[in-house]
């Protein structure tokens, strides 16, 4: 939400409204960013946050854009802009607060904005439209190394949470394979569960990196996995586990080829044998026989990542995501 705001900020006057723990009007460039402070928790949902002073910013709004469809805030937003004669769209970027129920009143919105073809199917239900928008990398931020490393390292980013499939990927890993795992420890059971997996593997557990050392530590890597599951390793299921796969745009930007399952809308991220390769979700010997040949095969995979940075460059970039959502709040 934030980057497609940036970006669209150069286009059109911008306004990022969220909320923290104070009230708080800052600028980035041309986007202005407005902090609600004191929003109260939803049934003590920490994800799922309100305050009324919301509608002071919305008043002054000509075309509002929700970045989590369920959410409290949404659902007031988009009723507020209803009885206003607002237009008001909603995107769904996953995860969300557990109070919210999964169904939502869709046609409260103009249309849903989707960042994946596999989002929009999962509301062809609505009786509204269903754009897709798809979504961008930064390529000037999510960059290729002068020279690459020396030794093949792996490269996992994301919330570490049991559907991401890290325990596939630990179990795939050779025994002699660096994997770097970055990102916040969201489930300290399944952390735990990783950590006790991954013994006697040289895997490193990074919980809390800025922006800057992440762009550094994609370009030291040699590749970039996701490898998420409908099914988790114990037992739990969902239908919806990556409606897009941002990190393997980041990655593939940073001129790394991608390994990720044929699970969500990955697919439509990665060209298998492309761009690097698409195996089974919860399969870690075709995981295992992914990691294992790029490793083995340098040139070819230093061509793979270079046709995955001109894959992004085609087909995601911010400025063609502004488009197609200035389209879509004009029609």
């Amino acid at each position: 939400a934030y980057e497609l705001a940036r970006h669209m900020a150069r286009v059109v006057p911008t306004q990022l409204v969220t909320f923290g723990t104070d009230d708080e009007a800052r600028s980035d460039g041309e986007l202005q960013i407005d902090i609600i402070g004191g929003a109260r928790s939803v049934r003590n949902d920490p994800r799922d946050r309100f305050s009324p002073a919301l509608f002071d910013v919305l008043a002054d709004a000509d075309v509002v854009h929700c970045h989590q469809i369920h959410a409290t805030a949404t659902t007031m937003a988009a009723e507020f802009c209803r009885r206003t004669g607002k237009r008001v769209f909603a995107s769904d970027l996953g995860g969300g607060p557990a109070s919210m129920v999964s169904r939502v009143n869709e046609a409260m919105f103009d249309a849903l904005l989707h960042i994946s073809a596999f989002s929009a199917r999962l509301w062809e239900h609505s009786t509204i439209a269903n754009v897709v928008i798809s979504a961008g990398v930064d390529a000037a931020r999510f960059c290729p190394a002068d020279t690459p490393p020396d030794d093949f390292r792996a490269i996992f980013v994301g919330r570490i949470l049991p559907h991401k499939g890290l325990d596939v990927l630990i179990n795939a890993l050779p025994r002699d394979m660096p994997l770097d795992v970055i990102g916040h420890p969201y489930d300290l059971r399944y952390l735990g569960d990783l950590k006790r997996l991954a013994a006697g593997k040289p895997v490193s557990f990074v919980t809390d990196l800025a922006d800057d050392a992440l762009y550094d530590a994609y370009r030291q890597a040699s590749c970039v996995v996701l490898p998420s599951v409908y099914r988790t390793m114990y037992g739990d299921e969902s239908f919806a586990p990556e409606l897009l796969g941002q990190t393997l745009l980041e990655g593939m930007a940073s001129g790394l080829p991608a390994i990720c399952t044929d699970v969500g809308a990955m697919p439509e991220v990665v060209v298998d044998g492309v761009t690097g390769f698409i195996v089974p979700g919860g399969d870690p010997k075709s995981l295992r026989a992914g990691l294992m040949w790029l490793r083995d095969n340098p040139v070819e995979s230093a061509r793979m990542g270079q046709e995955g940075r001109r894959h992004v460059l085609a087909n995601f970039s911010w400025p063609t995501v502004v488009e197609r959502c200035l389209s879509a709040y004009q029609s």
